[in-house]
Formats: C-alpha cells, structure tokens, sequence
C-alpha cells in the first residue's frame, strides 16, 4: 500500500462521508467518521465491540474509550465526540442493538469476525477513486484529523501526543504539512 496523505479540504471531506451514506452504506459511512473523529489506525478501529464503546449496564455511550495501540502496544485514551455517538447510534440502530461482544464493523459474510484492514482499504480506495481523490487510503482518515487539528490551531505537541509519536518532526513529516500551509501562516503573520 502506497504512502497516503491527509484529507486537506474541508468539501473532499464531506463528499467522502457523503459517498456512503448516500449509498446505504452505513457501516462503511459510520467507519469513516469514526477515523476521521477518533484518530486510531485502521487494525485498532475494526478490532473495536460495541462493548468498548457503550456502556450496556447503563444504556449510554462511554464518554471515553481506552485502548491498547496494537501497532506500539502503548495505551491511549479518546473522546467519543458528539458526531462519533451520533453516526454510532445510527448505525446501532441499523443493526438492530448488537451485542456488547460484538465487532462494530464486521463483513457482511462473517459476522463473528472484524472486517479484514484490506477489505477497508479497498473500501476507501474505491470511494477515493470515484470520488477522484488521489493518494487517499485508510491512514488518510487518522492523517486528516490531526492535519484539521493543526490547522485549527491545536499544538503540535497535543498532536503529536494524541499520536504517541516520539518526536515533533516525525508529526510534522506525518500531517503532510507542505509549502502551501507554510506560506499561509508567513503571509497572514505579518507585523
């Protein structure tokens, strides 16, 4: 798999999450705002339950979820923002309320098991392509959130701590930050 970039504009974003749900393609819909939201990588996504994200005993969604990064084996914790419950409450519903042992995203033939990282690629890869975006992959998803982050203004360093990367330069080489964005901020930062 080639190296991917993030989403940078805003409209290609939407157009994205809009291909799916346009679609009927809810789980597909629900795992693109989940990687956009929630900046875990592929593998840790479609290794989620629903047991990891609501809470069962109390009929809620969890405020956080805590994971363990299969890639670094570090431990991470994230918000379930109000988009994230709202697709997930949509795509429960969808399913008619899984159980808590349940995968969220599972194929359509093999419900015990997550959805294969290759299947979401292709996934992705179709919609991107149809969609003619170019060097999109699943690791777009986590790269585009902390490209908006950044561009929102968050630090570089809660980035690169929401990414548990061991250094500033690694995030920067990671968010695709190119010449545009650095002359951007040279010509609105005049004195």
């Amino acid at each position: 798999m080639a190296t991917v970039e993030p989403i940078r504009k805003k409209e290609d974003i939407m157009r994205l999450k809009e291909y799916f749900f346009a679609r009927g393609e809810i789980r597909n819909y629900t795992m693109v705002v989940i990687g956009l939201n929630i900046p875990l990588r592929i593998s840790d996504i479609l290794n989620l339950k629903w047991g990891d994200v609501y809470n069962y005993q109390q009929d809620r969604y969890y405020q956080h979820i805590r994971i363990e990064e299969q890639k670094t084996g570090k431990q991470n914790v994230f918000v379930l923002n109000e988009k994230v419950v709202e697709t997930l409450e949509l795509y429960r519903a969808y399913l008619s309320y899984p159980q808590s042992n349940q995968y969220i995203f599972t194929a359509s033939e093999y419900k015990e098991q997550p959805l294969s990282r290759v299947s979401a690629y292709l996934i992705i890869r179709h919609a991107a392509e149809e969609l003619g975006l170019e060097h999109i992959g699943c690791h777009s998803l986590r790269k585009t959130f902390g490209y908006h982050a950044w561009k929102n203004g968050a630090h570089l360093a809660v980035i690169m701590s929401i990414y548990n990367h061991s250094s500033i330069q690694i995030t920067k080489r990671y968010l695709g930050i190119e010449q545009d964005d650095k002359d951007q901020v040279l010509y609105t930062t005049q004195f």
